[in-house]
């Protein structure tokens, strides 16, 4: 089946999706969260993006490719195979198919002009590279990567911050320092990094824009085509019970209380500039416009991606699963 694509202007957005299933539980993801809200909305927010009878979190990790200005353009890049994640067993040595799924959806990884990694978190750079030849390499030979100049110094192993402390912190660093040195460090070393700070304009319609809390370096890349705008919020948004309630953060996010105020800022001018957007993980639709409602926000209408897996579901694992990033 093709990947679903829908235009915004003169852009075209592909979706193509690496991996999809339940991981953890929706108040182990969104913590904040009561159980009462989750409820209220059960009409829609099962089976898509919670699973009641398990209280399970469901996501899709993804890549939305984007065409425009005759480039190709990828943001984010999900988990990658044959990874050690101790952080997180669940995508430890996962095979999928991904780049297949990338040629189905017309784009050879010769074709990438552009990778954004809108932060450094396993699941968002994993594809940045492939084992080749006995060693990580940029798996799109062509493409500049864009990666957020906060993160990089944050998440470098080099950095002295970084250091452990117990064991908690101790699993998270190991993790993160593989991360960097499989899917980070072979970029840099290839010659092919950009790192970028303040804004960063790809083309006429693409701006990468800060967005930190999420992680320190976090960013959004907005669209701007004709009367259309969109904003891929990278990992702002886990659930759509955050565009209820704000102030409501995933487990994962490293600042909270900075998480909160962005979310909340980035939520304004898509109410107001009746942006879609546009999710790292969201199953269903994928993309949501928003309204002002009350302290929070509603959504209005869901993107013209189709809801549902839509046979794009590989290697699903099975059970809730607990783990300590994302």
């Amino acid at each position: 089946m093709p990947a679903p694509s829908i235009s915004l202007g003169d852009i075209e957005i592909t979706r193509v999706v690496e991996w999809s299933g339940p991981i953890l539980t929706a108040r182990f993801v969104i913590p904040d969260s009561d159980e009462a809200m989750w409820r209220h909305n059960e009409d829609w927010l099962a089976p898509d993006f919670w699973t009641p009878a398990d209280d399970a979190f469901r996501c899709h990790i993804q890549t939305w490719v984007v065409r425009s200005e005759g480039r190709t353009i990828l943001v984010d890049t999900g988990v990658g195979n044959d990874r050690e994640r101790p952080q997180v067993p669940q995508f430890t040595g996962l095979r999928t198919d991904y780049l297949t799924r990338l040629r189905e959806a017309g784009v050879e990884p010769e074709d990438v002009d552009v990778v954004v990694n809108t932060h450094i978190h396993y699941d968002h750079v994993g594809w940045n590279t492939e084992w080749r030849d006995g060693q990580w390499v940029p798996t799109f030979p062509n493409a500049t990567y864009m990666i957020p100049r906060a993160d990089n110094l944050y998440f470098d192993p080099k950095n002295p911050r970084r250091a452990p402390g117990d064991e908690h912190e101790r699993l998270r660093w190991e993790g993160s320092t593989l991360v960097f040195n499989d899917s980070i460090a072979p970029i840099h070393h290839a010659g092919q990094a950009v790192l970028w700070k303040d804004t960063h304009r790809i083309d006429g319609s693409l701006l990468l824009e800060p967005a930190p809390g999420h992680t320190p370096g976090s960013s959004v890349l907005t669209l701007r085509s004709g009367a259309d705008r969109a904003v891929f919020v990278g990992d702002m948004l886990h659930s759509p019970v955050q565009v209820l309630e704000p102030g409501w953060n995933s487990c994962f996010c490293d600042d909270p209380q900075l998480a909160a105020k962005t979310r909340r800022a980035y939520l304004s001018r898509a109410a107001e500039l009746r942006e879609l957007i546009i999710p790292a993980h969201w199953p269903g639709h994928g993309a949501a416009e928003v309204r002002r409602d009350g302290d929070g926000f509603a959504i209005t209408a869901w993107s013209a991606f189709p809801s549902g897996s839509q046979g794009t579901e590989p290697g699903t694992h099975g059970g809730v699963q607990r783990g300590n990033g994302h």
